[in-house]
């Protein structure tokens, strides 16, 4: 796009803010609730975008900008709004939750830029603004704010010629490094790239396919004959003779499926579409559009449809009318009248019914979880141009689904004990505030952090994981305080050391798991390694009460055994962020999750000499 003079070559993404309140209208953008999901997906995310070449890899293809550091999870909320909101932060949240996405994208991605939020205003002028902004690293500003106000702040003595020198020259040599002063485009490494080579058979099959592994199965129940309701058939061809009602306010969704921040698709394949290749269709809406309000509706010709249907799939959700940048949800309900389209529709259908929502955050479907009549629900996000057929393939069993929720799903009541304002992770009892995400809400929930079922039955068995491991402390100058701390502490249950006194170069946990296919269906899993700290953590830091440290997905056979190696990095997973924001290694007893397993690795320190 930019050889064809449609783009340029610096790129606002990724967004890799923690999805930290349910109602965050751009959570849709980023990768989730979780800070190791998050500073995987930054990281890789920057070196796809990047991907660096040359002698001394310091060329790009791109340049990325992780954005927005930091704590920006609020856009539009009860009065308040982005531009104005003085997010208030502990240092400990910020260390163990906000930041980690943001250090990955430096330290792992090498990120070209980091995008700053909107954050408070507290200098008396416009020329401090520009001072304090550019002495801090602000090389470049995507509004008019410097451009109007830098001249006067050097006239002022506020920022010197060297300042403004060292802003313009790394904003050049981001240019240079992208080959912007190399001569002829065509000569160089991406030069001949063009619009022709979007759309190509490569590229669209990569977007069916991440929409396939992006589906979640939420529930799946019981089916006449054993199993489950899903898939419908296992037969990758039209079934002659099968009709199945296609309703809802997304059954013909096409620019809804993208969601925000997205180019324009190649070609879109609707949800009615996909399950056409499948089945003979019939079609009623239910609902005009997404906020189905009024008593207009058409829900008795959805109702109708699914009386003479064999089976009924009903397409709901949200989109960018009730989620959206500059637009955070008051509710975590369906809008409008769509959960009564469901139940309507649930009550008259004579074949099996299949929920299947569209959204960037979580719902509170507990009334179509709690209903027999509703065999299955599949979750979708915003799958791509390649929605409607990813689907129908999971529906109709020619992909066995595989995905699991990147973000807790909170029951409505959630919304009435945590304001938005409210920026704090660890929930405070005394205050009735329920705490953020799997790692500090323990209260109800419509569905967990991680959850997302198959077609087939995985079990898991550990093949190797230490039971005890020794840290010991470096050799620097902080040594010494450091021996002097832990001997005066070793004799208590909260024995620690800080992160900076360890030698943690190769210090890790390696964790090898064996992944069995118990089901007669292939399929891919997500592993995912918990970590919890001794309980001592728990109670005098607020330690999370269980932490995501490591995850791969591996496909298993039917019958067969895969077997996963993941390496569990002490310093950075195994330790916890105290109150201060320092990160600290606890003695004694940790316990690493892994499925319906849980394995006990024993910390001890090795107190060198300084």
């Amino acid at each position: 796009m930019y050889n064809g003079g449609q783009a340029g070559l610096t790129f606002w993404s990724p967004n890799v803010n923690i999805f930290r309140d349910p109602r965050w209208g751009r959570g849709q953008e980023t990768p989730g609730e979780d800070p190791a999901v998050a500073a995987r997906y930054a990281a890789a995310y920057v070196r796809g975008l990047q991907q660096p070449y040359g002698p001394s890899r310091n060329r790009l293809k791109l340049a990325a900008c992780c954005k927005h550091f930091t704590a920006y999870d609020l856009d539009s909320w009860g009065g308040t709004d982005r531009f104005h909101f003085n997010a208030v932060v502990s240092p400990q949240d910020l260390e163990d939750t906000f930041n980690v996405p943001f250090k990955a994208c430096v330290a792992q991605g090498r990120a070209a830029a980091v995008m700053c939020s909107y954050n408070q205003h507290y200098t008396r002028t416009v020329e401090d603004a520009v001072a304090a902004t550019v002495k801090a690293g602000l090389d470049l500003d995507c509004g008019p704010f410097l451009a109007q106000y830098t001249e006067s702040a050097v006239a002022k003595g506020k920022v010197a010629d060297g300042d403004v020198d060292a802003a313009l020259m790394n904003t050049v040599v981001v240019q240079m490094r992208l080959g912007m002063f190399d001569g002829d485009p065509a000569r160089q490494p991406f030069g001949r790239l063009g619009p022709a080579d979007v759309c190509t058979p490569a590229h669209r099959g990569l977007a069916l396919d991440a929409a396939r592994q992006s589906v979640v199965l939420l529930k799946n129940g019981r089916g006449k004959h054993g199993g489950g309701v899903l898939p419908l058939t296992g037969k990758a061809r039209r079934r002659r003779g099968t009709v199945v009602a296609v309703v809802g306010p997304h059954a013909e969704a096409t620019v809804a499926m993208v969601g925000n921040y997205a180019g324009k698709a190649c070609a879109y394949v609707t949800p009615l579409q996909g399950i056409g290749r499948y089945a003979q269709t019939i079609h009623q809406a239910g609902c005009v559009d997404v906020a189905c309000q009024g008593s207009s509706q058409p829900i008795g010709a959805a109702v109708d449809a699914a009386r003479r249907a064999d089976a009924t799939i009903v397409v709901a959700g949200l989109d960018q009318k009730v989620e959206a940048e500059g637009l955070d949800r008051t509710s975590l309900l369906l809008p409008g009248r769509q959960a009564e389209l469901i139940s309507a529709v649930a009550k008259a259908a004579k074949g099996p019914v299949i929920l299947v929502l569209l959204s960037g955050g979580p719902i509170d479907i507990a009334f179509a979880q709690n209903d027999r009549r509703i065999g299955a629900i599949l979750w979708a996000g915003y799958p791509g141009e390649a929605g409607g057929q990813a689907i129908a393939d999971v529906i109709f069993g020619q992909h066995n689904p595989g995905g699991k929720l990147p973000v807790t799903w909170y029951p409505q009541e959630y919304l009435h004990k945590a304001p938005m304002t409210n920026m704090a992770m660890r929930a405070d009892p005394a205050k009735g505030y329920p705490g953020r995400t799997y790692r500090f809400y323990a209260g109800p929930t419509i569905y967990p952090f991680g959850h997302g079922l198959s077609y087939t039955r995985f079990t898991h068995a550990l093949a190797r994981a230490p039971a005890q491991l020794t840290v010991q402390l470096s050799g620097h100058h902080h040594a010494a305080a450091a021996v002097s701390l832990l001997n005066a502490t070793t004799r208590h249950a909260h024995a620690a050391v800080q992160v900076e006194h360890a030698r943690c170069d190769g210090l890790v946990v390696p964790v090898h798991v064996d992944v069995r296919n118990a089901g007669d269906r292939d399929g891919a899993h997500a592993v995912l390694v918990y970590h919890a700290p001794p309980a001592s953590a728990v109670a005098r830091e607020g330690a999370p009460v269980r932490q995501l440290v490591a995850f791969e997905k591996v496909h298993v056979v039917a019958g067969g055994v895969a077997r996963v190696e993941m390496a569990v990095d002490v310093c950075d997973s195994l330790s916890v962020a105290g109150k201060d924001g320092v990160r600290r290694i606890h003695v004694g007893e940790h316990s690493l999750m892994v499925g319906e397993l849980t394995h006990s690795v024993t910390i001890g320190v090795e107190q060198l000499g300084a």
